[in-house]
């Protein structure tokens, strides 16, 4: 292929003053673009284990508060509140390891199964199939992660609570400090995903509050019935 360099650039005249026109070398642009990199975020893998770690500790943090204010909606003293709080983390806790387990087990089955038709169909080094195994996910972290993360949601309630005698305000400030967890993992997985922080936090705190107002008003209302 034929290219112009500034020494073999073409040259016109303007009020009998010659000056070069130059002429930019194809080639060596073709060759500049080829070289440049963009780095692209793999926002879907970040999504995958964010969305695993927020609905932990979302799940946490309102299922152990709504219990919390059920039980609290008919029995005023701290101590069972506490102890509705520590059974609901332990049985979330567990609960979500083992879905969890179970959930990326299969994934990484189907995966193995895909790794090992591959390197049956065509030729696969040793080198590459290890480098597949390494990037599968792990079960066992993901539940360990899992019920990690559904802890640290669980403890926001039972902390809220665990030191204040006075009913009423022990609902107001596990209220409160649920509210506050809500708002800050609404805007964390906002953040980390790219998504618009109010409308996100707002969506996290709207769903809390509706969550725990239905618990505490039905446990009320079956409550009062004497059951």
């Amino acid at each position: 292929m034929a290219t112009f360099t500034q020494a073999q650039a073409p040259q016109r005249s303007i009020n009998g003053t010659k000056q070069e026109i130059p002429v930019l070398d194809v080639e060596e642009q073709t060759m500049e673009l080829e070289t440049i990199e963009v780095k692209v975020t793999d926002y879907s893998s970040r999504a995958q284990w964010l969305r695993a770690a927020v609905l932990g500790a979302n799940d946490g943090l309102l299922s152990t508060a709504s219990l919390m204010m059920g039980v609290g909606a008919v029995r005023k003293d701290v101590k069972t509140m506490i102890l509705t709080g520590i059974a609901g983390l332990i049985a979330g806790a567990c609960s979500m390891a083992i879905g969890e387990f179970v959930s990326v087990y299969s994934q990484y089955d189907i995966e193995m199964s895909q790794i090992k038709r591959e390197g049956k169909t065509r030729e696969v080094s040793e080198s590459e199939l290890a480098e597949k195994k390494k990037s599968l996910p792990s079960p066992f972290k993901a539940a360990v992660a899992s019920a990690l993360a559904f802890a640290v949601g669980a403890l926001v309630p039972l902390l809220a609570a665990a030191f204040i005698q006075s009913y009423r305000v022990r609902l107001g400030v596990v209220v409160a400090a649920v509210s506050v967890a809500l708002l800050g993992f609404g805007w964390v997985s906002a953040v980390l995903g790219r998504a618009p922080v109010v409308k996100s936090s707002l969506r996290v705190l709207v769903g809390g509050l509706v969550a725990m107002g239905v618990t505490y008003g039905l446990t009320k209302l079956i409550g009062s019935t004497g059951i």
